[in-house]
């Protein structure tokens, strides 16, 4: 996706207004000592995880950086730019979406392993940047974003028939929940005028806790009785009319067996179904699913003050990661 020069403008005056005024700032320069990005090897197996990876970012961005959002754009800046030089480390150039929200400028972050056989095909792998007001976001979302930032280290080696895009979504907590500032909706609105193929959006929101006590699994009204009641399973939701591509890409998932999951399908009107990005998705004729742990009905930490990284388990994180490096590879290679 190339932005727009009103775009990239947007974007621009974000990262100087507010580096101007705040003293923690990272640089999103690429850095001339950083390893070279590996070349494109025929290999279809991903390598491995490295789960120290994994909790390198969620302390920084939790620990660290801490609450991100319009009324504290300096966190917001502080994640884009680790963000940024992550992937620019990784070899990745960096496509901002930048547009204003409250009169506040934002950017959405994309990079792009372009496919080998057919590259106007495209998966999509997202993970919102925000937090909610008062909670330094180490499960939510600083966990989805650490799986993403990690997948796309594996994925840079891997040769694709599509196209794999990774995109640092920002403005999906309140008070842009459920509007068209939400950094999911413009992607996805840009994304339909554009008519990009996008055959599957995979979201990734609050991945980081597990729990193995009966009782720990709580749902919406109705589901009790069809699911386990140990939160120790990775959740794959989607909507009815995304159900045939989600339980593909979750049965991809499963057959490396690397940790118990549970395919979900319900419609909107239940609780949960539409609180994150795969609604905008959705709504402008994508099929997309949800990757999570269930947040509310499992992390007693939800949007709070306590939500922070030791809180998390990182040898499931692990587990996620290569799992959901596995599925896209699979699915991107159909």
């Amino acid at each position: 996706m190339q932005c727009s020069s009103s775009a990239a403008n947007a974007f621009n005056l974000f990262c100087t207004v507010f580096s101007r005024k705040f003293m923690r700032v990272f640089s999103a320069a690429a850095d001339p000592h950083a390893t070279p990005p590996p070349a494109a090897s025929s290999r279809t197996h991903p390598a491995e995880i490295n789960e120290e990876n994994l909790k390198q970012h969620i302390y920084m961005l939790a620990g660290e950086i801490g609450e991100r959002n319009i009324k504290r754009p300096e966190g917001l800046i502080n994640a884009a730019h680790y963000i940024s030089r992550q992937w620019q480390a990784m070899g990745y150039p960096i496509h901002t979406q930048g547009y204003y929200a409250h009169d506040i400028p934002c950017a959405n972050l994309e990079i792009t392993q372009r496919g080998i056989g057919n590259p106007d095909r495209v998966i999509v792998v997202a993970a919102h940047y925000d937090t909610i007001g008062g909670c330094p976001g180490a499960n939510d979302n600083g966990s989805g974003l650490a799986v993403m930032i990690e997948m796309a280290r594996v994925v840079r080696a891997l040769r694709l028939t599509s196209t794999v895009r990774f995109v640092a979504l920002v403005n999906e907590e309140p008070p842009f929940f459920g509007t068209e500032h939400m950094g999911s909706w413009i992607y996805a609105h840009h994304a339909s005028k554009r008519g990009d193929d996008i055959q599957l959006a995979v979201i990734l929101d609050t991945l980081g806790y597990y729990n193995h006590q009966p009782g720990s699994q709580l749902y919406p009204p109705l589901f009790g009785m069809a699911y386990p009641d140990k939160g120790d399973f990775v959740a794959f939701v989607s909507n009815l009319r995304s159900s045939r591509k989600a339980s593909r890409f979750a049965s991809a998932f499963g057959q490396a067996k690397h940790l118990p999951y549970q395919k979900v399908i319900a419609p909107q009107i239940i609780p949960g179904m539409n609180w994150n990005a795969q609604t905008p998705f959705s709504l402008h004729g994508y099929r997309a699913v949800m990757v999570t742990d269930t947040g509310p009905y499992r992390y007693p930490f939800y949007h709070s003050a306590k939500d922070t990284p030791e809180k998390l388990d990182y040898s499931h994180l692990a587990l996620i990661t290569q799992g959901l490096v596995d599925a896209v590879a699979t699915l991107a290679n159909e």
